[in-house]
């Protein structure tokens, strides 16, 4: 993929109304500390464009990118900071439910997860919330090079394993599981891959 353009198009704090978009939307949730602006810089080919916060949870906001005025990566707010307030995480939650349920041009979610440990029970949360709202979620499996390359197949089955047994949804429903880098890119072909595939059939339906 050959991205020409991104612009930051809209950012939705927890009043604002959500924009109803014409292109296909791709949306990425993980807690706060999994490394999603990483992956989002690296998926736009830009070093530092997608917004981070200094502070851990702070951020409270939905950012739509627009790529070659093409389709838009949708940054939702990080989940799982313990500093936050209850009712802050509350407004987190509404916010990325709504926008599950109520997003007309929504194609694909990639849920991110820490490689080298376990999903949280706010992981599994999320993934039930994005079966809920009709999807299923790609498993993105960042820092993977933080481990060896002989224990990506391990990781990765304890990830798909974990979410399959705390999962009040389904456990029979068959999901990925990609690991990927910031540092090397290693994964970002595949989720490339899993972005044209959607924008393919969008094509082929006009």
């Amino acid at each position: 993929m050959i991205i020409k353009t991104v612009n930051l198009e809209t950012v939705c704090g927890i009043t604002s109304k959500l924009p109803e978009n014409t292109k296909p939307e791709f949306a990425f949730a993980g807690k706060s500390n999994v490394g999603k602006s990483t992956l989002i810089n690296a998926l736009m080919n830009r070093k530092s464009y997608a917004r981070t916060s200094s502070t851990p949870g702070k951020t409270q906001t939905i950012n739509y990118y627009n790529v070659n005025d093409e389709f838009y990566l949708v940054d939702l707010p990080g989940y799982g900071y313990a500093a936050a307030g209850v009712k802050v995480k509350q407004q987190w939650g509404k916010m990325i439910e709504n926008y599950l349920h109520t997003s007309k041009k929504l194609d694909a979610v990639f849920l991110l997860v820490d490689i080298r440990h376990e999903p949280s029970e706010n992981d599994v949360m999320m993934f039930d919330w994005v079966l809920a709202a009709g999807f299923t979620p790609y498993v993105v499996a960042t820092k993977s090079d933080k481990i060896k390359r002989s224990q990506l197949a391990k990781q990765t089955a304890m990830i798909r394993r974990t979410i399959k047994e705390k999962s009040r949804v389904s456990r029979d429903v068959s999901f990925e599981v990609i690991p990927f880098s910031g540092l090397n890119k290693a994964g970002r072909e595949d989720l490339y891959n899993i972005i044209e595939g959607f924008l393919t059939e969008e094509n082929d339906m006009v």
